[in-house]
């Protein structure tokens, strides 16, 4: 018996990686013989780092970086990659959305400078290719703070320098690249299609789950066409209409823009990276988890990723998920035999990722009872 166990992180509870441990030992613990695999899983979010060195042996550089406020300081960093000269930038680490209180969340106000200055620390580590993962962000300044720590500027119809957030990105007038472009090649991992703007964009759709009230969506919104505007008449980059582009608040397009990058699947990429398919190859089982299983887990996601993979090989493949929200005749469709919530309908969620070791332990067990005895 070979179960290969690739979950996501259970946000606010567990990491990708202690998912993993506490299914595999759970399940251990009722098939004593059983090959258990590990594959911790990210899409480009918050701990994708952690699953890229958990899959590479990496190791992880820290900085201390200005955070999603300009006033911010915060410990992040970078995972490294020395065989392969590569490293990996998640902004969340620096400009992500978890490190701001409610009370401070506020778009017009924050910054992707942080997640800048991480990659200029990377290119000068020695990196010659440089992952970005941008999920999880606090921002919706379109890329500019990231690119203003990189050397761009942007002036303001008097020729004055701007800070850039999203909130000053009506005021720019001019856009002066640095004396010495990035020359390193750089994959932003992003595996939603919205655009930069527009009722599918930026600004209308992530905005709100940043802080922005409906006011700033539209202040915002207006600020984002602006800056695409520019960017296409004074660099010749169609930053707007690109798939992908509103990722993080319009860093995805700033990438694109002020330092040449192109995107990529996120989940795609870790699990490439990680060998998934020859590790599924030969197993009996699939596991996959996340803390909440519902329609957009089945859409780009490390769930779709990975049972796809599974599908792929022909396995039997099993969610396990903090809240199971699907139909069985919903997720039959996808390929998955059975999916196995942690929480029951009399607790809370507040309860249920306190007690998360527990609870998922108990449903990893109830699967491995149901599934594999006998």
């Amino acid at each position: 018996m070979k179960i290969v166990v690739a979950t996501d992180s259970f946000k606010g509870s567990l990491t990708a990686a202690q998912a993993c441990k506490i299914i595999a030992q759970s399940i251990g613990a009722v098939v004593p013989g059983a090959e258990i695999i590990i594959k911790p899983m990210a899409d480009g979010g918050q701990g994708t780092a952690q699953a890229m060195i958990a899959a590479r042996n990496g190791q992880w550089v820290g900085r201390t970086v200005t955070g999603p406020l300009p006033d911010m300081r915060v410990g992040a960093g970078f995972a490294w990659f020395a065989d392969e000269e590569m490293a990996l930038v998640e902004m969340a680490t620096a400009s992500g959305l978890e490190l701001l209180s409610p009370a401070l969340r506020n778009p017009m106000k924050t910054t992707t400078y942080g997640t800048g200055q991480l990659i200029d620390a990377a290119v000068n580590n020695g990196a010659k290719r440089i992952l970005l993962a941008v999920g999880d962000s606090a921002t919706v300044d379109g890329g500019t703070g990231a690119a203003a720590a990189l050397g761009w500027k942007f002036l303001d119809e008097k020729g004055q320098e701007i800070v850039p957030c999203g909130g000053e990105l009506r005021r720019i007038s001019k856009i002066v690249p640095p004396p010495q472009p990035n020359r390193v090649a750089i994959e932003v991992l992003c595996d939603v299609d919205n655009p930069l703007c527009g009722d599918h964009g930026a600004a209308k759709v992530y905005g709100p789950q940043k802080g922005a009230t409906r006011k700033m969506v539209q202040l915002l919104e207006a600020a984002l066409e602006h800056l695409a505007e520019l960017v296409e008449k004074q660099l010749g980059c169609d930053m707007k209409n690109v798939p992908g582009a509103g990722a993080a608040g319009g860093l995805a397009a700033g990438a694109i823009a002020f330092m040449g990058a192109r995107l990529v699947s996120g989940i795609e990429t870790v699990m490439s990276h990680s060998r998934l398919a020859k590790a599924v190859a030969d197993a009996d089982w699939v596991i996959t988890g996340e803390g909440r299983f519902d329609r957009q887990s089945l859409r780009g996601k490390v769930v779709s990723g990975v049972v796809q993979v599974a599908r792929d090989a022909g396995k039997h493949i099993v969610v396990l998920a903090g809240q199971v929200l699907l139909e069985l005749s919903e997720y039959r469709k996808f390929g998955v035999d059975d999916a196995i919530g942690c929480m029951n309908d009399r607790m809370t969620l507040h309860y249920a990722m306190q007690n998360g070791e527990k609870l998922l332990a108990e449903a990893a067990k109830k699967f491995a009872i149901t599934h594999l005895r006998g």
